[in-house]
């Protein structure tokens, strides 16, 4: 059982069994939880040291009732047993300190994280040795967050333009004809249907998405602008290997967000300029978070096949069983 994140409940169609029985079977007699040796304390901190490696990734999650978790994992896991190096409730480096031994700590080199402020001082504190690398696709997602907030307030304003001009057409006594554009949206609908297109490069483009785009860019150059300096950025940790020529690209990509004056840039201007150097590891090595996430959906998922958590504990025991 322990090897398929699945509930006793969805066996009962297939065994005609009481599945809420068996769940209670399976924790008390025919799995090892009751001797589980890390029982007494797996709600505040679990830990398997022998998980460790050089290269790790760090998140957070929530189990249940909003309840936070900082969870280390080896790369080396590549999400199946030996993935999960600790787990430790809260987002607080003393307890991270406090459960993996300091020479343990010390052998990381390498830890990628997403740009939470908790989550530096956890590397930063707990492991001295460890170069942090701030995940690219946390960095491309602001910069695709400043493009949708864009195409959102010119759709807020179409939006409240046909009420206007149907006031307007009523005042003058004339019939109400709104613009269609050569494709058939009206302006709402075709920012509305933009917004799929402008997470992809142009060159994954339908014939249709081809279409919208062209129009889009016509009637709103500045999206348009939008939509190249995130391009840009996405060329830049796709292409590039050398660190130093990333550098240069880089630091012309931030004096290209600095001069186009977009307001919904603003975020990803000041996160570079806190963040830069760490942004930068990623091109000594090419890593990514994308472990972590990964995991994270797998124990999102299997939250799920249990219809939420409510023994943590017992949750806890299973999630180690198969990624532990």
């Amino acid at each position: 059982m322990d090897n398929f994140p699945i509930s006793s409940n969805s066996l009962e169609k297939f065994y005609h069994i009481n599945g809420d029985y068996f769940g209670r079977q399976y924790k008390e007699h025919l799995s090892d939880y009751q001797e589980w040796d890390q029982k007494g304390h797996a709600k505040e901190w679990m830990l398997f040291a022998e998980n460790i490696g050089p290269q790790l990734s760090i998140d957070e999650t929530s189990l249940s009732n909003g309840e936070r978790y900082t969870i280390l994992t080896n790369k080396a896991g590549k999400g199946r047993k030996g993935t999960i190096v600790a787990m430790v409730e809260g987002t607080g480096s003393n307890k991270i300190i406090e459960t993996i031994p300091e020479n343990l700590r010390e052998t990381v080199t390498e830890i990628t994280l997403d740009m939470a402020g908790s989550m530096n001082k956890i590397v930063t504190q707990s492991f001295p040795n460890a170069t942090k690398v701030i995940d690219r696709f946390h960095v491309q997602k602001l910069a695709y967050d400043a493009l949708q907030e864009m195409r959102i307030a010119h759709r807020w304003n179409a939006i409240n333009e046909e009420p206007n001009a149907i006031e307007n057409a009523k005042a003058d006594g004339v019939k109400y004809i709104p613009m269609v554009l050569s494709n058939r949206d009206k302006k709402k609908q075709l920012l509305a249907r933009s917004r799929y297109l402008l997470f992809k490069s142009g060159d994954k483009w339908t014939d249709k998405q081809k279409k919208r785009a062209a129009i889009l860019f016509e009637l709103y150059p500045d999206i348009k602008q939008a939509y190249s300096l995130t391009h840009s950025l996405r060329l830049i940790f796709s292409k590039n290997t050398n660190k130093s020529v990333a550098y240069t690209k880089m630091a012309k990509w931030f004096n290209d967000v600095t001069e186009s004056g977009f307001k919904s840039f603003n975020t990803i201007s000041a996160t570079f300029y806190s963040h830069y150097p760490v942004i930068l590891n990623f091109f000594d090595n090419r890593s990514t978070n994308a472990s972590a996430e990964s995991f994270n959906a797998n124990l999102k998922a299997f939250r799920a096949t249990q219809r939420g958590v409510v023994d943590i504990e017992f949750f806890l025991f299973r999630v180690a069983n198969i990624y532990a």
